[in-house]
Order: structure tokens, then C-alpha cells, then sequence
């Protein structure tokens, strides 16, 4: 019984991680990379000013990673996930926007 619950779970995986792999998925992926690593950013960038920061990189790779998931989701037409990636994306570029009105506002 062990051995067929790891076959199961074996193949589960191997059909997800092996045969289901193509540039879509490899998109889906990188685009998944670009997302996290915007974690990292902040957190770096938080380390070095001694504080929790939010650098620009953050907004960037969030646009980034949000587009490739984006087209991910719809190439998989995935509503739940179209949905919330197309609206993060609007925070993102708004979040971008009110950065360049402030700076313009500081000088």
C-alpha cells in the first residue's frame, strides 16, 4: 500500500513537473521568479536602511512578474487568477505614478 501511495505520488508529480512542461509553463515560471524576487528587493533594501523600505525594483518587478503571470493566466483562461493579476497590476503602475508626482513635488 506504502509503495503505491509513492508511485501515485510520484507520477502526480512527474506529470505536473516533467510532462506538462512547455513555454507557457516556462513563462509561468519565470514570470513566478520576477514576482518573488521583489520580496527580496524590499527585504535588501530594508536590511541596508535599518527599517522596512520599499524600493522602486519592488514596483518594477511586480509590474514584470504580473505581466508574464498575466499572460500565463490567460493563456490557462484561469478567471481567478486573470482577475488578480490584471488588478495588481493597476496598484503597481499606480503605485509608480504617485512615486514620480512626488518626486516631482520635492524638487
Amino acid at each position: 500500500m506504502l509503495v503505491d501511495l509513492s508511485r501515485a505520488i510520484g507520477g502526480y508529480f512527474h506529470q505536473i513537473f516533467v510532462q506538462s512542461i512547455d513555454g507557457w509553463v516556462i513563462l509561468g515560471i519565470i514570470g513566478q521568479v520576477f514576482f518573488s524576487a521583489r520580496f527580496l528587493a524590499q527585504w535588501i533594501a530594508s536590511e541596508k536602511a535599518g527599517k522596512s523600505v520599499i524600493p522602486l525594483s519592488f514596483w518594477f518587478f511586480s509590474i514584470g512578474g504580473g505581466l508574464m503571470l498575466l499572460a500565463y493566466a490567460l493563456y490557462r483562461r484561469d478567471p481567478v487568477f486573470i482577475l488578480g493579476q490584471a488588478f495588481g497590476l493597476f496598484i503597481y503602475v499606480r503605485n509608480l505614478m504617485l512615486i514620480r508626482k512626488s518626486e516631482g513635488e520635492d524638487k
